[in-house]
């Protein structure tokens, strides 16, 4: 029974210790996004896409930490690990495809009205309702 309690106590002890370097590591990267942040703020010496980069990586390198650590993704068998980082991917790859066909539509959708920009910037006389097509209430 000694030997016993005495393994339960070294495994509380090394999940203690490893619960806490966890806790460390996630600290010091959120440490370093909020200096990054600060100091873009006061001074504006970083470049705007080098920032970007820089919270896109701290914050990948905590989502995999979580993950790994807390989901014990770390500990699974590979096949299952891919399966799940594809997966992940796959939803990356369809959000950012979303976000570029909405940006795009939003580009483009004035410029298949040959006229928009004549209807756009040609000011109403008072009293003038818009044309047909232009707001005007049908």
């Amino acid at each position: 029974m000694a030997h016993t309690h005495t393994q339960a106590h070294d495994d509380h002890g090394s999940s203690t210790k490893h619960i806490w370097r966890t806790f460390w590591i996630l600290l010091v990267l959120t440490v370093v996004e909020l200096v990054f942040a600060i100091v873009h703020d006061q001074t504006h010496v970083f470049n705007k896409y080098f920032l970007n980069f820089i919270f896109a990586a701290l914050t990948l390198a905590k989502a995999y930490y979580i993950v790994a650590e807390f989901m014990h993704l770390k500990h699974e068998n590979k096949n299952f690990i891919m399966t799940i980082v594809m997966s992940f991917l796959l939803i990356i790859w369809a959000i950012i495809a979303l976000i570029a066909d909405g940006n795009s539509y939003g580009n483009l959708k004035n410029t298949y009205d040959p006229f928009y920009y004549e209807k756009s910037t040609t000011p109403l006389k008072p009293g003038e309702l818009p044309a047909h097509g232009e707001g005007a209430i049908h």
